[in-house]
């Protein structure tokens, strides 16, 4: 049997219609048995069980022994100062959550423009690239692609996945301080293989923060893109905060 409809895993599809259903009321505090539901998506109950694992992935539903599976109340979005200063961690555990993170994957490219612009190196300097998922309480949050450029920090890959953090990933490379130089903030429909990441439905939307961080001297050390799910983020500027996306 395939298990893809247009594209789309059928798991979730079923997970983005039993969200909807409980977004629009159709679906109250308590989630219909499993065979109901496959009968209703015209799926098998193996299906259906795995969206609903999903879903509780998500914070949106838990599982009571011999009660059944029911609907959480809504999580209020985590608020996230951008500014110069602060870190990832630092402000996840401002609002309340454990914060964890983790290398995705690591590879050696050269760098484009529109990188090099960034970096303000030449193109096609060696940079490391590193891809990175953020959590809060099990929850995905942040999902970020970074660049650094190879000469200048041998090391980053491996003390990144040492730490599950760049602050300390560039402490170990001999930087014991940076701060944000530029953001921009845009938002868009999140990618396929990020949705997977960051739990989210295939018409899910990300804000995206491309970003770049400076030494003291103002020598930009970063370059990244990191996208985080807008129904679980609230970006916020304020000029008084020092936070960095």
């Amino acid at each position: 049997m395939n298990d893809l409809d247009d594209g789309i895993t059928r798991w979730r599809r079923v997970a983005d219609r039993i969200r909807t259903a409980i977004g629009d009321g159709t679906i109250g505090e308590r989630l219909p048995p499993e065979a109901v539901l496959a009968d209703e998506h015209g799926v098998n109950r193996h299906t259906v069980r795995r969206a609903i694992q999903a879903l509780a992935q998500e914070g949106l539903l838990r599982a009571e022994r011999g009660r059944g599976t029911f609907v959480n109340a809504p999580v209020p979005r985590l608020p996230y100062p951008v500014g110069s200063r602060t870190r990832f961690s630092e402000n996840v555990a401002a609002g309340g959550r454990s914060a964890a993170g983790r290398l995705i994957r690591a590879d050696a490219v050269r760098a484009d423009g529109r990188t090099a612009t960034m970096l303000e190196c030449a193109p096609g300097t060696p940079l490391h690239r590193l891809e990175t998922l953020h959590v809060a309480n099990g929850l995905p949050l942040s999902l970020a692609t970074a660049y650094f450029e190879a000469d200048r920090f041998p090391g980053i890959v491996q003390a990144y996945a040492e730490t599950g953090s760049v602050t300390e990933a560039f402490k170990a490379q001999g930087l014991s301080d940076y701060r944000r130089g530029e953001t921009r903030i845009t938002a868009e429909r999140v990618h396929p293989a990020d949705a997977e990441h960051l739990l989210l439905p295939a018409d899910g939307i990300v804000l995206v923060s491309t970003a770049v961080d400076v030494d003291p001297d103002g020598r930009p050390i970063q370059a990244k893109r990191a996208r985080f799910p807008a129904e679980r983020m609230e970006l916020v500027f304020n000029p008084q905060a020092s936070g960095g996306a």
